[in-house]
């Protein structure tokens, strides 16, 4: 088994990258089965926070070429069409669904990520790392173009000229700088406060009203693409969906009894 998920009490899905011994390099059976925990922790009321991991002190170490379509390039009957494809039903997917899921997720990025693991990771809407952790590209040393989202996502989180010499000279952003650059929410020091912290945030956003922050996350995500009249209407409509949970409800009661509320993600 080369995933792992699980769901806790505490309502977080953990959703492990486990193939230590490839430096958790995707395969197309894994990223099928990244889809599917993203897209049943969607329709899970028990799952409301998603926490991303790699094993074995690594995180990604981008698409296992030895499995992947490009590995057929140059040889005879090779039709490029096949990579359009697996691109499609693949990791362009999985980073899609990793993007849209209304719920927060977590990605806590120990040691390497690099290319289309890089991506994954960026794809969360909290990145943790360590003063270890490396953000790497190098599809350029392969004569292949940024893929996984990396062309959509890069920008908008650092900017069209640092994402520049990231996808066109290969500089990668390690540690600290990942914060400074962007990429990352929050450097800690190590590998063991990176697990600690990246699980304590996980479970303070699964005790949240999910939800809400569901459709905030919605709004969010529409906002880079829209005019402000439209994000107004795109407002309008998730606080009429907020007004309708029975976090609203125990929200507005916790206020007025002044007591700490409990939410249900409902």
């Amino acid at each position: 088994m080369t995933v792992r998920f699980e769901v806790g009490g505490d309502h977080v899905g953990r959703l492990t990258l486990d193939r230590p011994e490839a430096a958790n390099a995707l395969t197309p059976g894994m990223i099928a089965d990244l889809i599917g925990h993203v897209r049943s922790t969607a329709g899970n009321d028990d799952a409301r926070a998603l926490l991303l991991t790699g094993a074995g002190g690594r995180f990604c170490a981008g698409m296992d070429l030895r499995e992947s379509t490009v590995a057929k390039a140059g040889t005879p009957g090779f039709d490029p069409q096949t990579t359009t494809d697996a691109l499609r039903d693949g990791v362009q997917t999985l980073i899609r669904d990793l993007w849209e899921l209304e719920k927060p997720t977590v990605a806590a990025v120990d040691g390497a990520a690099v290319g289309p693991g890089a991506h994954l990771a960026l794809a969360c809407d909290f990145v943790l790392v360590h003063e270890g952790t490396r953000f790497l590209w190098s599809f350029h040393q392969w004569g292949l173009v940024a893929d996984a989202g990396g062309a959509w996502l890069l920008p908008r989180l650092v900017g069209l000229p640092r994402a520049r010499t990231m996808l066109l000279l290969g500089e990668g952003s390690t540690g600290p700088q990942a914060v400074e650059d962007g990429l990352a929410t929050r450097c800690v020091v190590d590998a063991d406060a990176l697990a600690k912290v990246a699980d304590e945030l996980a479970v303070e956003l699964a005790s949240g009203p999910t939800r809400a922050l569901g459709l905030t996350k919605r709004m969010l995500n529409r906002a880079l693409e829209t005019t402000l009249a439209e994000s107004l209407e795109i407002e309008a409509a998730a606080q009429a969906e907020a007004t309708a949970t029975r976090d609203l409800v125990e929200g507005m009661a916790a206020f007025r009894d002044k007591r700490d509320p409990k939410f249900e993600g409902r």
